[in-house]
């Protein structure tokens, strides 16, 4: 992004910050509609990913209606987060008591996909004394990516950069050690590494992090599900995925991540208008990262989330 288009961005998201949430909402409504009307590839691979989703075909009348209110989940998503300093749609909890008691000095593992508002949910759990840790993909410029790690500091979550492993891996290590609380986005395998899965019926692989990392540490890993309830944003947390009795730790972990992909499976389909994942999930759909990122910015709608592993 240039100097001009990175000035410009700034504008926008002041601009959008300090809106009331009756005019941002209409905003946000008819940007959606106009990025619905535009179709570009992230939509177009929403649908795809929402025809897996749902067993209907990409341009059925079901997965239109599904994708077209994705589209309308992830500009609520974008609004919410650009405005997360000044003002909060409200938040709900299931299964709090399933995450290990503050100051019992273990630490949790909050696996989810990229349903609802993450950032949002990071915000209202940290608001209950578990402020979070998180791994984010660099974005570029630099100083967009610094612009939304100060906005997530500010809510109480620290984000961790994922292009630098040897410094993260033992910073989340500490964190969970010391009864932290680590959120990872874990649908969607960044490096083409991950473990192989069944998500959704197919083959595919998902990242091996939650896992491992609850292996190394001894943490709960929890399965985390976000979906939108009129106004108000819902989080469940499932119960823990407990290391099966086998002697190889990678048999274990990817048993283990087999069952968040279970988890994320029945999740999905009870609220697919709220999976609002734009990139390749399944192979042949993946294709080399520069073809399908086509965008650098939220405002592109096809392009990347902060990412973790």
């Amino acid at each position: 992004m240039s100097g001009d288009g990175m000035g410009l961005y700034r504008i926008g998201w002041a601009a959008v910050s300090r809106l009331p949430v009756r005019p941002a909402r209409a905003l946000f409504y008819l940007i959606a509609e106009a990025v619905w009307r535009r179709q570009p590839s992230g939509v177009r691979q929403l649908r795809a990913n929402l025809a897996q989703v749902t067993g209907a075909a990409p341009d059925s009348a079901e997965v239109t209606r599904l994708a077209r209110l994705g589209v309308h989940s992830y500009l609520r998503y974008w609004r919410e987060f650009f405005q997360l300093s000044r003002t909060r749609p409200p938040v709900s909890f299931e299964g709090l008591d399933r995450l290990p008691a503050p100051g019992s000095g273990r630490g949790a593992i909050l696996a989810l996909p990229h349903s609802g508002n993450w950032d949002l949910a990071g915000a209202a759990v940290a608001e209950l004394g578990r402020p979070l840790t998180t791994v984010g993909e660099r974005l570029r410029p630099e100083a967009l990516y610094q612009r939304f790690v100060a906005a997530r500091a500010a809510v109480g979550i620290e984000v961790l950069p994922v292009d630098e492993p040897r410094r993260t891996v033992p910073a989340l290590t500490r964190r969970l050690a010391e009864g932290g609380t680590v959120c990872l986005l874990a649908d969607r395998d960044l490096t083409g590494s991950g473990l192989p899965v069944r998500l959704h019926g197919r083959a595919t692989t998902m990242p091996a992090g939650p896992a491992r990392l609850a292996l190394s540490t001894g943490a709960a890993l929890i399965p985390t599900s976000l979906w939108y309830s009129g106004r108000e944003l819902r989080v469940h947390f499932h119960e823990e995925i407990v290391p099966p009795a086998v002697t190889s730790r990678r048999a274990q972990a990817s048993a283990m991540t087999q069952a968040l992909a279970d988890v994320f499976t029945d999740a999905i389909r009870r609220h697919p208008q709220d999976w609002h994942l734009l990139q390749p999930v399944w192979p042949p759909d993946r294709r080399p990262r520069e073809e399908t990122d086509d965008a650098r910015r939220p405002g592109r709608l096809a392009g990347r989330h902060p990412d973790v592993v």
